[in-house]
């Protein structure tokens, strides 16, 4: 069975940064598009980034600047390094394979002002 599990959220100040990771398991993630979403409070979920499996990639106009998305395909991971956060940027993260339905369980990230 394929998983995908996040892991990296927590608390941080204004214009901290943090470092979420999506370790998958059961299937390897190489010929697979992978995402990072995010859901805040009465909110839609929105796309954050994607990074196909050419590496090509996108960014939200909300977060670019600030956010990179990588993947290391050997170990099965994908990340997504948040710096110059803001209290906008409180969200549950969801990490997904894209055109799927397979996603994490999510990862909160609260920003403070």
């Amino acid at each position: 069975q394929v998983q995908l599990v996040e892991s990296g959220g927590g608390l941080v100040p204004a214009g901290g940064s943090l470092r979420l990771s999506c370790a998958a398991s059961g299937s390897g993630i190489a010929i697979h598009g992978m995402g990072w979403y995010r859901q805040a409070p009465g909110k839609q979920r929105e796309l954050v980034a994607t990074i196909s499996s050419g590496y090509t990639i996108t960014y939200a106009d909300s977060v670019k600047g600030r956010f990179t998305i990588s993947r290391d395909n050997a170990k099965n991971a994908v990340y997504l390094q948040m710096n110059s956060l803001k209290p906008e940027d409180t969200a549950v993260y969801y990490c997904r394979r894209v055109s799927s339905d397979l996603w994490g369980q999510g990862t909160q990230v609260t920003v403070s002002s």
